[in-house]
């Protein structure tokens, strides 16, 4: 018989994750008055369960909450009120002295023009102001240049030039700081955080010989670390809902102890033995893989198993989760915002208590019990995540099920193989080499998968984001598991289940009517920046930009049904416009790239030459004067004549401008190019009359009238983000093109916007999506 569940300290752990939440949007002094609230009810119900028992359990949680926000109390008093959040609102530069806290992770750009950025955890230790030095303490973010911060391991004490700045919306921060210079290293971080810093690097020198998308993936795979996994492969794990194989959780967990708990066992070690070794195992992948909201709940689960393991005591599965939510909440009250957190404990929440018994319906209906647990595995963690992955990302997937239970099978060879590859790189990298290729080929499977399912057409549903949409997705999941109790209702909904993926999938690939048969070129939305498609043949294109985000031009690109490019033109190097240049690249053939003779700014260039490289791509200067044939389209290089210096923008007036001709129609492609480029094009005498004319800079106010006229187009394609910072585009330009009499299509009102020609007019055929802008 099965014992009851004790849900007495579960409740106590959701009331006092409850109360977290509550009060990280409220000031210290509210939070102190909701303890002395939180104690007076819990005094309370405890005298009135002398008579009512269950009242206890109310005074519990009442305690659970107390001892939550007591000590969260006096953080958001020291965040808020301390001298450090004093500096922050007075907005002065300073010298700080920092220790890191964690990887820096990537952002995007400083604007358009901006380089790419990193942000790093990091606690204050001293601050010095006018030759003033300071001891003082708080959890800080800093923001800077991403070639400043990598390689610098969590533990390392820095020193650098800032200015301080209140928080972004975050009670625990006391500061944002906004780096002025490069970190300077003081002494070296722990011996052990090096050590781990050894065995990541290890683990890339290790893969750098598998292909491209199995090399970034299996460093996630292993230890999380998704710096090089390709950004359009993690959105299609996100997509076919695999992504939480790329986050460290108790699965790699459970996969590491449980290979050194069975080898020992094997050996015939004793159960304190398996413990005590397995623990020092937990603890070195914890230190390698970072600790991250799910590292940690993954790690305090096991620490408790293993401990019970040594001493030889039963355990129950809620009230260990139940103290690990506690535990972590008591020690960093942020993860109760943390998204990651969430949804590692409601899947472990499902794993120990719904899927034994999903799994073991299955096999009384003669299904293979390996079959059975990958589908109650599959299941189960599925529908208790899906409202709050809805919740954040407003979809929902409709394949995760068959793609957790492809994917399920090889996920322990791949992690396994590759941690013995990252532990042998520093002895000895030919045996790492050789166990890196062994988990590419599990990899391989892994991208396949991804691949496959997330980019089905209708692979996801859109769903109302926010707490309103995951609470109602939750609701009708919950009323769905009620219904499948009943025999014919379950038959019932499975058939009208699988009736809607089998209409969904095929049906939307067939009804989306997308491309437009007979399209010249198409104007990509990727928000604010710059791709163009012309159409080169059956599955072949010039591009002319790649955008800002890799997962918005790849999306254009493969609705588009594009998989070879025939010329790529990366007009100049701004991230608005090479941003996005690993989606161009992602599994698609690449014969020419041209780009402008400024190789500015820095950041976006190094950014150019970096995916580039990791694709055996070679980069061309565009030169006046060319002409370069690619299947239906030819491309001729008007410009630029020469180098822009001390213009008002250097590189966008350095922009390679092109007249592209695709069945016969002229299409002119000025990049960015401002006044000072416009007037050097119109002293040379260019011929840029064209049928269809990209605005320069997406419509921004820089453009010289004449340059318009000179055109004489009879459309206008406009590309800009919805809502952008920079008013693009322009009123004053777009009243010139209506002056022209020039009509006007514009991807941030219209989404892709695709041209064809009818009846011997230009006809702008658009498709509404949104990107960022």
């Amino acid at each position: 018989m099965n014992e009851p569940l004790d849900l007495r300290l579960g409740l106590g752990a959701l009331a006092g994750w409850a109360a977290v939440l509550w009060a990280l949007g409220h000031s210290a002094v509210a939070v102190a008055l909701a303890v002395l609230v939180a104690l007076l009810t819990a005094a309370v119900l405890a005298f009135a369960g002398r008579w009512q028992p269950v009242l206890l359990i109310g005074a519990f949680a009442a305690c659970c909450s107390a001892a939550l926000l007591a000590p969260l109390a006096v953080r958001l008093h020291l965040a808020h009120d301390g001298e450090l959040a004093t500096l922050a609102r007075a907005g002065g530069e300073v010298s700080v002295e920092l220790l890191v806290r964690g990887d820096p992770r990537p952002l995007g750009s400083g604007g358009a023009a901006g380089s790419p950025r990193m942000a790093v955890d990091a606690e204050v230790r001293a601050v010095t102001v006018e030759g003033r030095r300071t001891e003082l303490s708080g959890a800080v973010l800093v923001l800077g240049p991403s070639g400043a911060w990598r390689g610098v391991l969590p533990g390392q004490r820095v020193r650098l030039s800032a200015r301080l700045s209140p928080p972004l919306p975050d009670n625990l921060l006391a500061a944002t700081v906004l780096a002025r210079s490069e970190p300077e290293l003081l002494g070296r971080p722990p011996w052990w955080q090096r050590g781990a810093g050894q065995l990541r690097a290890g683990l890339q020198r290790s893969a750098a010989g598998l292909p491209e998308l199995p090399r970034g993936l299996l460093p996630g795979l292993v230890v999380g670390d998704t710096s090089r996994l390709d950004p359009v492969l993690e959105e299609r794990f996100r997509v076919a809902g695999l992504s939480h194989l790329t986050a460290v959780s108790g699965t790699n967990l459970s996969l590491v102890v449980g290979a050194v708990a069975l080898l020992l066992r094997r050996l015939r070690a004793s159960p304190m033995v398996i413990a005590l070794v397995s623990m020092v195992v937990l603890v070195g992948f914890v230190v390698l893989a970072r600790p991250s909201a799910s590292v940690l709940r993954a790690a305090v689960m096991a620490g408790i198993a293993l401990i019970a393991l040594a001493t030889g005591r039963q355990r129950a599965a809620l009230p260990v989760l139940a103290a690990t939510m506690f535990g972590l909440l008591l020690w960093q009250p942020g993860l109760a915002v943390d998204f990651g957190f969430a949804l590692s404990v409601v899947a472990t929440a499902a794993l120990l208590l719904v899927a034994p018994g999903w799994a073991l319906a299955l096999r009384r209906r003669r299904v293979p019990a390996g079959l059975a647990e990958a589908l109650a595995v599959a299941a189960a963690a599925h529908l208790v995540t899906v409202p709050i992955i809805a919740g954040i990302s407003g979809r929902v997937s409709l394949v995760a099920i068959p793609a957790n239970v492809l994917a399920e099978p090889v996920v322990a060879a791949a992690t396994i193989l590759g941690l013995l590859a990252a532990l042998s790189s520093v002895l000895w990298l030919p045996l790492a080499v050789l166990l890196a290729q062994l988990a590419g080929w599990p990899c391989r499977w892994l991208v396949w998968v991804a691949e496959y399912f997330g980019s089905l057409p209708g692979a996801s549903l859109p769903w109302p984001s926010g707490v309103r949409g995951g609470l109602l997705l939750a609701a009708l999941s919950a009323a769905v598991v009620l219904l499948c109790r009943r025999p014919a209702a379950r038959v019932l909904l499975g058939v009208a289940t699988a009736l809607g993926v089998l209409i969904q999938i095929p049906g939307r690939a067939v009804l989306v009517g997308w491309p437009p048969p007979g399209w010249i070129v198409v104007a990509c939305d990727v928000g604010q920046g710059d791709a163009l498609v012309l159409n080169a043949g059956q599955g072949s294109a010039v591009v002319v930009d790649a955008g800002p985000d890799p997962v918005s031009v790849d999306r254009c690109l493969r609705e588009l049904g594009v998989s070879r490019i025939a010329v790529l033109v990366l007009s100049h190097d701004h991230l608005d416009h090479v941003g996005g240049l690993s989606g161009v690249l992602h599994q698609r053939q690449v014969d020419r790239v041209l780009s402008s003779p400024l190789p500015e700014p820095a950041g976006g260039h190094r950014l150019m030459l970096s995916v580039l490289a990791g694709h055996r791509l070679r980069l061309e200067p565009a030169v006046a004067g060319q002409r370069i044939d690619a299947g239906q389209s030819r491309l001729d290089v008007l410009g630029p004549s020469h180098v822009f210096l001390g213009s008002r923008s250097d590189p966008n007036n350095t922009s390679v401008v092109l007249r592209a001709t695709v069945a016969g129609v002229r299409i002119l492609l000025p990049g960015d190019a401002e006044v000072e480029a416009q007037d050097d094009l119109l002293s040379t005498g260019a011929d840029l009359r064209a049928d269809i004319l990209k605005v320069p800079h997406h419509g921004s106010a820089y453009s010289d009238p004449a340059f318009l006229h000179a055109a004489q187009a009879d459309l206008a394609l406009i590309s800009a983000g919805v809502d952008n910072d920079y008013g693009h585009p322009s009123p004053l330009l777009l009243a010139e093109l209506a002056r022209l009499g020039v009509p006007v299509a514009r991807t941030d009102q219209q989404g892709d916007i695709a041209v064809v020609s009818q009846d011997g007019r230009l006809v702008p055929v658009v498709r509404t999506v949104r990107s960022a802008g």
